[in-house]
């Protein structure tokens, strides 16, 4: 096509071609010689390897963080890049960012709690039926936060099993620095109850365990309460054993909560207390104990974040759980917010354990839910112990990434 072009002011036109343009306005130096450097860099076989170990590299990262993601359980995207990074060798880099998470949001120092203390008498109605046993009378948990506020350290009935309480559940300020934070404890009475070890998907992985890793319809009629394991296996310093299979080594001295096959269950140091037997169905073990023959071993302050697991930046004060056992046979669970080994041991030893260890940590990992009864006994509704734990209250009727323990009644 043809078309005027201007020459100049004041002068005439001239028709050019347009496919001519190119010779009337020939390019600058950069668009001339652009296509040919990259042309004479792509061309080097020293680029070209690079480009495809780059491609190489984000193809396996994208298949290997979309594998984490798509893990099974319902743990959050951002608890699972944390597993994958620190799986991957990239821990500094985790703890980097979960440290300028925590500087900028460190634990509340005073302040009274934003949740009621008081019994919740819709939840502590008992069975309107003549008790099977009679119940164990359970002292005031007393706070280490000074004078207690008003229901503070109450246990109030969570469960009944036959007319007599089964779960007691009490809530507490666990120091009296973070007077804002409150833990739950959980007081379960053995002669009403039985407990049932499960695996989890990932930890301690696929096997022939003979349970599952959720609580599947058909298996939740007497269903209680469940809680939390403790750490992956690989970090427990210990090992998880169940049903004749092993994950790990049952380690002389380490902490475990050991299931056995009539339903009951203990605290103890392995070999040392409890051991192996041909009544033991599950074994779970979890680093030192953390109260041993009803004292709080000095250790317990010493080497917090090397010898008592991987914390949110290394800090003291973190989400916690631990479990005990009463000389009354009872098993004790208690967990919370702005916990430290000490402080999650006082607690345990306040309600009573004369054995106690540790589980989990950190907020991604805690939860325990008792289970209130429906017209449909098959089916019961899940309610968090504290409203403020990040895991959902049916966390356990999915498959779940990690061990835990259904609580039934007898």
């Amino acid at each position: 096509m043809l078309g005027p072009v201007a020459s100049g002011p004041g002068s005439g036109s001239v028709d050019v071609d347009v496919a001519d343009a190119d010779e009337v306005s020939p390019p600058g130096p950069a668009a001339k010689s652009r296509p040919g450097w990259l042309r004479r860099l792509f061309a080097r076989r020293s680029v070209r390897a690079v480009l495809a170990v780059a491609a190489v590299f984000l193809g396996w990262l994208s298949w290997s963080v979309g594998s984490a993601l798509a893990a099974p359980g319902d743990d959050s995207t951002a608890a699972k890049v944390a597993e994958w990074g620190r799986d991957h060798q990239l821990g500094p880099l985790v703890t980097f960012l979960e440290s300028a998470q925590y500087k900028a949001n460190p634990p509340k120092v005073g302040g009274t709690p934003g949740m009621a203390l008081e019994p919740d008498a819709a939840a502590a109605a008992p069975e309107a039926v003549k008790p099977a046993l009679k119940p164990i009378a359970l002292p005031r948990l007393i706070t280490p936060a000074g004078t207690p506020l008003a229901g503070e350290g109450i246990w109030q009935v969570l469960g009944s099993v036959r007319g007599t309480p089964a779960l007691m559940g009490a809530y507490v300020r666990p120091d009296d620095e973070h007077t804002s934070y409150v833990a739950g404890a959980v007081s379960m009475d053995q002669r009403l109850l039985r407990f049932q070890l499960h695996p989890g998907e990932l930890d301690p992985g696929p096997d022939k365990w003979g349970v599952p890793t959720s609580i599947p319809p058909g298996s939740r009629t007497g269903l209680m309460a469940t809680f939390n394991g403790g750490f992956k296996v690989d970090e427990a310093r210990g090992a998880f054993y169940l049903n004749g299979i092993t994950k790990g080594t049952l380690a002389d001295s380490a902490a475990s909560l050991v299931f056995y096959r009539d339903g009951h269950v203990t605290v103890g140091s392995w070999n040392h207390g409890v051991s192996m037997t041909p009544q033991v169905v599950g074994v779970r073990q979890n680093l030192k104990l953390i109260v041993d023959h009803g004292q709080v071993p000095a250790g317990v302050d010493d080497n917090v974040e090397s010898g008592w697991g991987l914390t949110i930046a290394g800090k003291y004060f973190v989400w916690r759980s631990g479990a005990g056992i009463t000389a009354d046979g009872r098993l004790v669970y208690v967990y919370g917010p702005s916990l430290s080994v000490r402080t999650l041991a006082d607690l345990l030893k306040r309600a009573g354990c004369t054995s106690a260890m540790q589980l989990d940590i950190n907020p991604a990992w805690m939860s325990y839910m008792y289970y209130r009864p429906t017209p449909d006994p098959k089916n019961p509704t899940p309610v968090k112990l504290l409203p403020g734990q990040e895991r959902p209250a049916n966390r356990y009727y999915e498959p779940t990434s990690r061990d835990f323990t259904a609580v039934y009644a007898r």
